[in-house]
């Protein structure tokens, strides 16, 4: 289970990363963040099962990071700290779904009680929907290909306007309601495809009723609505990453997905499939073996691939100028090059190879080591010339990446060459 930490006091995020046995346990500290707006999009970087967050916090709290977390992300367990015995903060806490309420200071024994507690039930609730997906499937089969259907209907060359109002009404009328002011299309292809569509279905189901799954001849298709344009678009890119990574960690290969056009009528459902299919075309003729592309009305054409490479390029170009900056976020860097924060990290993981996060990390270790090298500055100094300001968590930071402290690297490569 990964697990990521939100919390304004640098004192209580070092307690917990230092005190808690992390590789003792089936737990991973994936990233952390001192508040809710720096933590939103690395939380969408870097996936993880488990966010454990602040309430009061500057800028965005915790509660209003619960709310976009239950919103985009339902799939994650939420664990709420506060040093505050507030029972409104309670009563809000439960009313948005999240699994343990804690005051602090807490220890490292009631941590993993809790983390345990949490995890088991994630684990028992997909064994509950994989369960009740089992169930559903066989006593409403017929009911399921009707359904399936109509949705694929919404997908077919031949479908008009009124075809495809007609087949939502219908849709309707059976408990499945699909009308919405937005529309966007997921088109994925993986090996093996039975087991690819019930990993995909356990996945829509546990999203409710704004995404619908149909399967496919070579995998799934995933009909992703929103209330406005950019809700549409964190969407389908949350739902993507992590339907790309619920796949490959179910042993899933040959992942491919693509990602239609934003579309408003129900007529042009069609038309943001046949950008996703396209899309998807084009990664199987560039043979990856597991891709996440974007296609939008800018990439909906030969040269989408290039054109993404330089907007990357351009990215990679501006974290190098500013990653000393401690500030520095994931939609600084998005908005610098003109992509939404969703659509950035995702383009920007499958072009790079690495998330933001780890690049940005990439960066900064990178100068640290040569600072090490060369220089004889002090480790704090050097923590906060690199971009960290909580030089505890650079060392944290530094040891994880480089297998050694600082003051080791520096005794076994002082004044040496790269």
């Amino acid at each position: 289970m990964k697990v990521f930490l939100v919390d304004d006091e640098i004192v209580v995020r070092e307690g917990i990363r230092e005190s808690f046995p992390w590789e003792e346990s089936p737990y991973t500290l994936v990233g952390e963040a001192p508040d809710g707006e720096m933590a939103l999009p690395m939380i969408r970087d870097t996936n993880p099962d488990i966010v454990i967050t602040d309430i009061r916090m500057p800028f965005m709290d915790g509660i209003e990071l619960c709310n976009i977390l239950r919103s985009q992300l339902p799939w994650i367990g939420i664990i709420v700290l506060s040093g505050y015995d507030d029972f409104e903060y309670a009563r809000k806490c439960i009313r948005l779904g999240v699994r343990e309420y804690l005051l602090k200071p807490i220890n490292a024994g009631e941590l993993r009680q809790v983390l345990d507690k949490v995890s088991d039930q994630i684990r028992e609730e997909r064994k509950s929907r994989e369960h009740a997906e089992s169930l559903r499937m066989r006593t409403e089969s017929g009911r399921r290909f009707v359904v399936e259907k109509l949705i694929g209907s919404l997908y077919s060359d031949e479908a008009m306007e009124a075809d495809a109002a007609n087949a939502l009404e219908e849709l309707r009328s059976m408990g499945c309601p699909v009308n919405a002011p937005f529309y966007v299309v997921i088109d994925a292809a993986f090996e093996p495809v039975d087991k690819g569509q019930a990993l995909a279905a356990d996945l829509v189901h546990s999203c409710g009723g704004s995404r619908h799954a149909t399967p496919s001849r070579t995998g799934t298709r995933i009909l992703v609505t929103g209330d406005t344009p950019e809700d549409a678009e964190e969407r389908v890119y949350a739902t993507a990453t992590s339907l790309a990574r619920d796949l490959e960690r179910g042993g899933c290969r040959e992942i491919r997905i693509g990602i239609g056009e934003i579309v408003e009528k129900p007529g042009e459902i069609c038309k943001s499939f046949k950008t996703a299919r396209h899309i998807r075309h084009l990664l199987v003729q560039r043979e990856e073996d597991k891709s996440l592309i974007c296609g939008t009305r800018e990439l909906g054409d030969p040269n989408a691939d290039k054109k993404t490479s330089a907007v990357i390029n351009e990215a990679k170009l501006y974290m190098t100028q500013h990653f000393t900056d401690s500030s520095l976020m994931l939609q600084d860097v998005a908005k610098a090059v003109g992509m939404s924060n969703s659509r950035f990290s995702t383009v920007f993981s499958q072009e790079n190879g690495q998330t933001f996060t780890e690049y940005l990390v990439y960066l900064r270790l990178s100068k640290a080591k040569e600072l090490l090298r060369t220089t004889d500055l002090r480790s704090s100094q050097i923590a906060f010339d690199v971009g960290y300001n909580d030089a505890h968590y650079f060392s944290y930071i530094f040891k994880k990446n480089a297998g050694m402290t600082p003051s080791e690297y520096r005794s076994r490569y002082h004044n040496q060459p790269e």
